[in-house]
């Protein structure tokens, strides 16, 4: 066989090496989402390849078959090509002995360069950068490879379940779409730049209302604007100027017991229309919706839904209000900095190390915000308050500091024995007994 026959047929085994490589890959990276989209658009190649990732068993058997049966044939070939020319030009200054083995070295390391470089490494990035595009290419010469080897496939294919049975593992890929992935996804787009940090947090907060409780959302007991059965009209046209709500609970002797709510609309309405308000009347005070403090946010959501209402007063398990939570708060909570006044922050940040927070934040801002996936005994409180009185075992005062890991939490304000604000330091050396500090505070 002449070189330049030789040559040929080395290039035509590097283009089959590389049309597998490339087959082999960009099935692998093929995004299913966008697969479907383009089945959606009619494409029917694509719903090819859906089917290929479905069962990859004889597909990636073809590929294997032909990219062995390529490089075994490509090395044959190409030491039988062009070890003579190497040897002829190794032979010019050393032994004819150590000119052969130059010589087959050379000419392995010139074949071997050539299947790299233009069988694996271009084919696999053009794969990778585009595998939608590729995949659609290659799916019917595929097919075509795949019903020619189809004897071939099928030992081979049957070979390898049986393997896989016995070593107990599933030839199956799973494509079940977990929150985790979406999150990843998120977070990956975000970094690209595609997704704006705000659009993902929303996305990240959506998937929380699952794990979040309904009282890191609601208006605390202290601040709950209310008003009881008997109260006289100018007393409650007084507290409607004071504090101006949407909604207020309507209660019989003290805020637990609840027999209703109002809506400020309907008691605007009178007061435009000069009528007077009493809540006596059955149909200013409304029906309200009672849940207790251990739902979800994400399960107080399905109660709105399920009962039409907007508004709910929070119990506990000794049928004492907590406090109130409204269709808005929940959706603030997903909103995340999008939406809320800047005064309402809980969570304010000082400088790039020290923050300045609320002792009623609810714990899970607080992480968030100092980039931390838990506390010391997270079991036992929601509130960043709550977490200072579990580590210290008693109610905080002023200027007492718990310090864990790389961050000290000082309380700054008390008022009647409830915590105003909390500084929160990161130091930027964490010593080794900071861990053993915040243990015996809480012991």
């Amino acid at each position: 066989m002449s070189l330049t026959h030789s040559l040929l047929l080395i290039a035509l085994l590097i283009a089959a090496s590389a049309f597998f490589s490339v087959a082999e890959i960009s099935l692998a990276a093929s995004r299913r989402l966008r697969l479907r989209q383009m089945a959606d658009e009619g494409d029917t190649r694509a719903d090819r390849v859906l089917l290929m990732q479905d069962q990859p068993g004889e597909y990636f058997t073809v590929v294997q078959i032909g990219l062995n049966a390529v490089a075994i044939l490509g090395g044959i070939i190409g030491e039988g090509a062009l070890s003579p020319y190497f040897n002829a030009l190794f032979a010019l200054w050393l032994p004819e002995k150590s000119a052969q083995t130059l010589g087959f070295v050379g000419s392995f390391l010139a074949v071997t360069s050539l299947f790299i470089l233009f069988a694996d490494l271009l084919p696999k990035r053009l794969g990778m950068a585009h595998p939608e595009v590729v995949a659609l290419r290659v799916v019917r010469p595929m097919q075509g490879c795949m019903a020619l080897f189809k004897p071939i496939v099928w030992l081979y294919s049957r070979c390898a379940d049986a393997l896989l049975r016995l070593m107990g593992l599933s030839s199956q890929r799973d494509e079940r779409i977990t929150p985790e992935d979406i999150l990843a996804m998120t977070e990956a787009g975000a970094r690209a730049g595609v997704l704006a940090l705000p659009e993902q947090q929303v996305i990240a907060n959506v998937f929380e209302l699952d794990t979040r409780s309904v009282t890191s959302a609601m208006t605390l007991r202290e601040r709950i604007a209310f008003f009881l059965r008997d109260d006289p009209d100018e007393l409650i046209r007084a507290r409607i100027a004071a504090e101006p709500f949407s909604t207020y609970p309507v209660c019989d002797g003290d805020i637990d017991h609840v027999v209703g709510y109002v809506d400020a609309k309907d008691l605007f309405q009178r007061v435009l229309n000069n009528q007077p308000i009493s809540l006596a009347d059955d149909q200013l005070v409304r029906k309200v919706l009672i849940v207790p403090d251990r739902l979800s946010l994400a399960e107080v959501l399905a109660h709105f839904r399920q009962v039409h209402e907007d508004f709910a007063v929070i119990v506990n398990e000794y049928s004492r209000v907590v406090g109130v939570v409204t269709l808005n708060d929940v959706m603030s909570t997903v909103m995340g900095d999008l939406v809320g006044p800047a005064d309402e922050e809980q969570i304010v940040r000082r400088d790039e190390n020290s923050w300045l927070i609320d002792g009623t934040a609810p714990i899970e801002d607080v992480l968030h915000v100092l980039g931390l996936d838990e506390l010391p005994h997270s079991e036992d409180y929601e509130t960043l308050a709550g977490f200072l009185m579990v580590m210290l075992r008693r109610v905080p005062r002023r200027t007492d500091s718990v310090t864990v890991g790389h961050y000290k939490f000082e309380v700054l304000d008390v008022d009647s024995y409830r915590i105003d604000q909390v500084m929160v330091s990161r130091l930027l050396t964490a010593p080794a007994e900071n861990g053993a500090q915040a243990e015996a505070a809480r012991s």
